[in-house]
């Protein structure tokens, strides 16, 4: 006879503990000749030593291994769907990605070359090799809300598990098509760009080139009648990604016939690339309502890129701020995370006026008086519904308007003259005149949108 606890013991084992995906991504020296995967061993065995590691941080450390100080430039870890800042080592998942990135940003251009005019010959897409150095760090400069960012990742990983299972495409179809729409200057072409830079970081090891085709939407139509589907086809035989417009205007008489030529020949051209395993079209658009429905039914992904909300809103203006003190133009100051931030708030009185903020005599309280100056910044600027593209725009502004440019000691001239660094000098702007500087430009925006309804 046995008790129900006796019964019970032999089902009993330990709950595995939920390891998380970390990728880690390791750029070599431009001159650098070492072999991917030799570099690829030591970093795992460096890593090794590790109790603990921050999540989305450049890694230190490495410099002191001979190996790794020949030929790397940086190793960081990649954002993460880890709620935790940081991970024990037991607890990941880690993959270390090698990549030597190239220089410079000049880019192939195609021509139409339809018809035989050379008047005709409008520059119809540009190529980029990836990775590519002039779009390091893009992908971290977006912010956006829903973890927009790692959804399309994961999606990409999807579809490659299918494939590479064999999975039956007759039965499990998908067409490796993504549309981003939404309102201008929210950084959906940026998106695209950012994501074909990641992929061809994380797929290295599986893809040794990768190439991101950009098309000129307007040079699908060609002056030549009917030579326009012509120009759809000949681009999509060197896989690119491109956009469409409704086929229903054109229907109607309000489009040429030949509009109706350009969709079809790139929906024809779309079924044929969801074949190709190495092949992603990603497309972009401020009107998706007025994109034909048949290419909306092909996308896998339509994903809404709102304006950014206040919390990221926030991060923006932290970043650029960040970045003016790194450069040595505004005295360096601790700026608070988001989420210090909003305990601040949280903590703060009920009052919003800056004088009744903290005092910022001591390094603590002018932290605080930082964060909640950015909060209150961010919350006008989202009422104002800023894009992306102008809240990177306001240090400019700043700087042009409100600040005396011609008395910053900038890092360029302090080289070049040998005067002091930027970041000890006296006459550059200090936090309070800058922010002081953001919030009347933001205020004078406002005026003139006011001005222009």
């Amino acid at each position: 006879m046995h008790s129900a606890d006796d019964i019970a013991m032999p089902f009993q084992s330990e709950i595995p503990k939920q390891k998380w995906p970390v990728h880690v991504e390791v750029r070599l020296k431009s001159r650098a000749t070492a072999r991917f995967n030799t570099i690829q061993t030591h970093v795992m065995n460096w890593i090794a030593s590790f109790d603990r590691i921050n999540l989305s941080s450049s890694l230190i450390g490495w410099e002191d291994v001979p190996e790794l100080a020949s030929s790397v430039e940086q190793i960081a870890t990649s954002d993460s769907a880890c709620p935790s800042q940081s991970l024990l080592i037991d607890e990941m998942l880690l993959q270390v990605h090698v990549y030597q990135p190239f220089n410079g940003d000049v880019d192939e251009e195609f021509a139409n070359g339809v018809g035989g005019d050379e008047d005709d010959e409008t520059m119809a897409a540009t190529v980029r090799e990836l990775p590519n150095r002039s779009w390091e760090g893009l992908w971290d400069s977006l912010i956006y809300e829903d973890n927009i960012k790692m959804k399309l990742l994961d999606y990409i990983h999807a579809t490659l598990l299918l494939s590479d299972a064999g999975v039956d495409f007759n039965l499990v179809s998908w067409n490796r098509v993504v549309l981003l729409h939404g309102p201008p200057g929210t950084g959906k072409t940026s998106l695209c760009r950012a994501l074909a830079q990641k992929l061809s970081i994380r797929l290295s090891e599986r893809y040794s080139h990768a190439r991101l085709f950009e098309i000129n939407s307007h040079s699908l139509f060609s002056k030549w009648f009917s030579e326009s589907g012509k120009l759809v086809q000949r681009l999509f035989s060197n896989e690119v990604e491109s956009l469409t417009a409704a086929r229903a205007s054109a229907m109607a008489g309000t489009e040429p016939s030949d509009g109706l030529r350009v969709v079809n020949a790139l929906l024809t051209q779309l079924d044929k690339l969801k074949h190709r395993k190495n092949v992603l079209v990603m497309s972009t658009s401020n009107l998706v309502k007025a994109i034909d429905t048949a290419f909306v039914d092909r996308a896998d992904i339509v994903q809404y890129i709102d304006l950014p909300p206040r919390d990221a809103v926030y991060e923006i203006l932290r970043t650029c701020l960040s970045e003016v003190m790194s450069r040595g133009i505004v005295i360096p100051e601790n700026i608070p995370s988001l989420q210090q931030a909003l305990i601040y708030e949280r903590t703060a009185p009920a009052q919003s006026s800056v004088a009744a903020m903290p005092d910022g005599s001591d390094a603590h309280g002018k932290s605080k008086l930082v964060g909640l100056r950015l909060l209150a910044l961010a919350t006008e600027c989202r009422a104002q519904r800023m894009s992306g593209r102008a809240l990177r725009r306001l240090p400019v502004l700043t700087l042009a308007k409100h600040i005396s440019a011609g008395s910053i000691v900038s890092s360029y001239s302090s080289k070049v003259n040998g005067s002091t660094p930027a970041k000890d000098s006296s006459s550059n702007a200090d936090v309070d005149t800058w922010l002081s500087g953001m919030e009347t430009v933001v205020a004078e925006q406002a005026t003139q949108r006011g001005n222009l309804i």
